[in-house]
């Protein structure tokens, strides 16, 4: 039992651990309990699971307020809710991606699911690789937070479009490179059809295996963005994992609501290009104008919590009364 209570990266191998059960259970209760059967979950059902996640996101701040002191558990907050905040603009993406391939309503839910294991894995990489090099080399913060500023500048000038996915590569390169029904099958991502040529039955993707592989790439694109604000947030690997991964976990029941109701958020996008401008400001703060001096918790995480309200606050009355684009 000794090995428990080993350090690995920064933090005993049982905070890990029981961090590791807590994700299985919510993921155990959630499809073999509360979706055991593929059907369309209502906006009313989405809020309601969506407040139980962050309910359980907020208890397991507790936790690490307690165990890790009060400046830890400051930390898992701020990078907490930057991460929903951002992963709202994931929401209108994969809902431009389920659209594009006539994914039903029904489907979706599974397909998250799995999207976000995926998500679980390949944020782990990525964080564990951006762990790495900041302990060898403290001035890759110094990258991130320039990359942070100049992301945030770009998109509060960036013109709102919507990718072209019939033109995406990815798309492309799979569909000339394996079978792939045109047809849906259920919530199956494989299937044995028949060739047209050999008259053999051969196994062939659906477009849910393809729209499960662009929203995982398109998670990538987004990791980007967020995994360097919390990184300039703290270094410590299992705050930035756990904050990380709390938010995402509750994406796929937030995503029934905010797809029906993402026309209404569309200001806050500026709110977020604020929150990633003074996250990678703040680096450059501590380091060269407070003298190494930390900047406080405290007025990060009411710096940041009080940009994403006012956004979000902004866009909703701005938006009052304007019709649902659910489809």
């Amino acid at each position: 039992m000794e090995f428990l209570f080993m350090d690995w990266l920064g933090t005993p191998v049982w905070f890990w651990l029981s961090f590791g059960i807590l994700v299985l259970a919510l993921t155990a209760f959630d499809l073999g309990i509360l979706h055991k059967e593929d059907r369309e979950m209502g906006i009313a059902e989405s809020l309601k699971l969506s407040a139980f996640y962050i309910g359980v996101a907020m208890l397991f701040g507790v936790w690490v307020w307690y165990a890790k002191g009060a400046d830890l558990g400051m930390k898992y907050y701020t990078g907490f809710f930057i991460e929903k905040a951002l992963s709202i603009d994931n929401v209108f993406v994969i809902s431009l991606i389920f659209t594009f391939f006539a994914i039903p309503r029904m489907y979706q839910y599974r397909a998250l699911l799995w999207g976000i294991i995926a998500v679980i894995v390949l944020r782990g990489a990525m964080i564990a690789a951006g762990a790495a090099l900041v302990a060898e080399a403290y001035w890759v913060l110094y990258i991130f937070a320039a990359f942070l500023v100049y992301t945030g500048i770009r998109m509060m000038w960036a013109s709102d479009h919507e990718p072209d996915l019939a033109k995406n590569p990815v798309i492309r390169w799979i569909s000339s490179h394996m079978r792939v029904t045109k047809e849906h099958h259920g919530q199956h991502f494989f299937v044995k059809v028949q060739d047209e040529k050999t008259g053999q039955m051969v196994r062939a993707a659906t477009p849910l295996f393809l729209a499960l592989v662009v929203i995982n790439l398109a998670d990538l694109v987004f990791a980007v963005d967020s995994v360097p604000a919390i990184f300039a947030i703290t270094t410590d690997t299992f705050i930035v994992y756990t904050s990380n991964i709390m938010a995402i976990l509750g994406l796929r029941a937030l995503y029934f609501a905010l797809s029906a109701m993402i026309h209404r958020f569309h200001y806050l996008k500026y709110a977020l290009a604020a929150v990633l401008v003074f996250i990678g400001s703040k680096i450059f703060v501590s380091d060269f104008l407070l003298g190494g001096d930390k900047f406080p918790p405290v007025a990060s995480l009411g710096v940041t919590f009080g940009l994403i309200a006012a956004g979000v606050g902004y866009s909703l009355w701005k938006t009052r009364g304007a019709e649902s684009s659910a489809h």
